[in-house]
């Protein structure tokens, strides 16, 4: 497949300098081939530590196609890496994991390590999720925490392994609070502390959002019209220096829905009510068919209606790994400082 290979070494080559800085950084997690705008939509190679994650979301790749990747990143690289090829291309990106293209290694399977920014980060090629352990378009906003949490507390919401978390607590956060609904999540999360025994403990809350934020902003709590309000735990009234912000595209439960396209401003709002005066929150926002200028107005229209004064709004662009031909990724991340 000459065209797919010299796809990827295009790809390479864009990517020296940021490699070298990677590296440099105590990072070797990070997209060697972002097929959408590199010439092979639905196509994505991400390496994390000694594996290489090689999925497609559209058709499956042949075997010697993949074989033949596998060797030309190996070669760029000049590392050995343990293959996983997860085909997605099924109904709703699930993983074909009886896929008779390529079983993976047993050692491939393995749980891992790898790192980005100095941190260790376990690593698992298939696990009873879907998507990979670590997102890794987020690095930047990792990065930033990590640079900025020295004595704050923070909230990190729809938390899933914790990242964030573990990003503020090696940044000095005086207090770090992971929030998700999925114990599993929170589980992986654990274990990346663990990974990082030289800071201190985080703590997890395992809820639905809606409960849990609304109670930490001073908001009643309520089910879904027609649905009993079930049981959840309970949390006092606080307010966070930093709040990370980072929901899912879409999801239901009892107390509400998850919304990024009709109503991204009730996740938004016990959000900014639980962000501190003079604090930092961070959200995102990961639909492609959303623009950063229509998102940004409707973020700060919410917080200019619940009173809270943004003195500055920056946007935080994903790292050169996640390229974008017209300038608008589909991952927006906006900084708002009170």
């Amino acid at each position: 497949m000459p065209s797919l290979n010299q796809a990827l070494r295009a790809a390479f080559d864009t990517r020296q300098a940021l490699l070298t800085e990677l590296h440099a950084q105590g990072t070797d997690c990070y997209r060697l081939f972002h097929g959408s705008q590199e010439g092979a939509p639905g196509l994505t190679v991400d390496r994390y530590g000694p594996q290489l994650l090689v999925q497609s979301f559209h058709q499956t790749l042949e075997r010697d196609a993949l074989l033949a990747l596998h060797a030309e990143i190996e070669r760029s690289l000049g590392l050995d890496l343990l293959l996983v090829y997860n085909d997605r291309s099924q109904g709703n990106s699930r993983i074909d994991r009886s896929d008779p293209v390529y079983q993976p290694d047993a050692a491939a399977l393995k749980d891992l390590i790898g790192h980005e920014w100095g941190l260790n980060y376990r690593v698992r090629g298939r696990h009873p999720g879907q998507d990979p352990l670590l997102f890794l378009d987020l690095r930047n906003a990792r990065g930033w925490i990590k640079a900025h949490s020295a004595g704050k507390s923070v909230l990190n919401l729809f938390a899933y392994t914790c990242g964030v978390g573990l990003s503020a607590a090696a940044g000095g956060a005086s207090t770090v609070v992971n929030l998700d609904f999925a114990e599993g999540n929170l589980a992986v999360g654990r274990e990346n502390g663990a990974l990082n025994p030289q800071l201190p403990a985080m703590q997890f809350v395992q809820s639905d959002y809606f409960p849990a934020v609304r109670q930490l902003a001073g908001l009643p709590v309520s089910a879904r019209r027609g649905h009993k309000l079930p049981h959840y735990p309970r949390l006092q009234a606080r307010q966070f220096d930093l709040v990370f912000l980072d929901p899912p595209a879409w999801a239901k439960s009892t107390f509400g829905t998850v919304d990024l396209l009709r109503d991204y401003q009730s996740l938004l709002k016990p959000a900014l009510l639980a962000t501190a005066a003079n604090g930092v929150l961070i959200c995102c926002n990961n639909l492609a068919k959303v623009a950063m200028h229509d998102w940004r107005e409707q973020v700060l229209r919410c917080a200019e209606k619940l009173g809270r004064s943004v003195r500055d709004c920056q946007p935080l662009p994903p790292a050169a790994d996640f390229p974008s031909m017209d300038g608008q990724p589909p991952l927006k991340t906006l900084i708002l400082r009170f």
